[in-house]
């Protein structure tokens, strides 16, 4: 995973190091349980190592999770987010926003967009949109793929 990001995160918020693995999988575990290993999205995910991961924090203990993982869409680099795990105890209290605005921070350090699976109502405040004509290698429900760059994407969706 990457080094410390040059931009300013949170205090609460750092960034994934190896030790943190048991924690994060604990949460991500406890949020979507192990129905998430059928997802279309683990597909992209299974055997590949995160570009970066944040982790939330609340006296010292992981209560958020997030990672950014390299893909190519079409044949483009790109960044697919996700999970985003936030404890039960945190939910609502809005960790999972910090989260999602640490991983478009350093995606734009980068230059690269960012994919995702999701709610639309709930991403479109982060500037995602609909990404027609993009596949994943699984079934999805076409409106939940949300791509946030600078140019339109399509194709089909590869770990990188």
């Amino acid at each position: 995973m990457s080094a410390t990001p040059a931009f300013a995160l949170p205090p609460h918020i750092v960034v994934e190091t190896p030790a943190d693995g048991v924690a994060v999988e604990a949460l991500v575990l406890a949020a979507f349980g192990p129905g998430r290993f059928a997802k279309t999205a683990e597909r992209l995910r299974e055997g590949a190592s995160p570009a970066v991961g944040f982790v939330a924090r609340d006296g010292g203990v992981a209560v958020g999770s997030v990672r950014l993982w390299p893909v190519t869409v079409g044949g483009r680099p790109a960044l697919f987010l996700g999970p985003i795990a936030v404890s039960a105890r945190n939910r609502r209290a809005g960790l999972g926003a910090e989260l999602v605005q640490a991983c478009l921070a350093w995606a734009g350090e980068g230059g690269q967009g960012i994919l995702l699976v999701g709610d639309a109502p709930y991403f479109g405040r982060f500037g995602f949109a609909a990404a027609a004509g993009v596949r994943l290698p699984g079934p999805v429900d076409s409106r939940r793929v949300l791509w946030r760059g600078d140019a339109p994407v399509s194709g089909a969706v590869r770990p990188a």
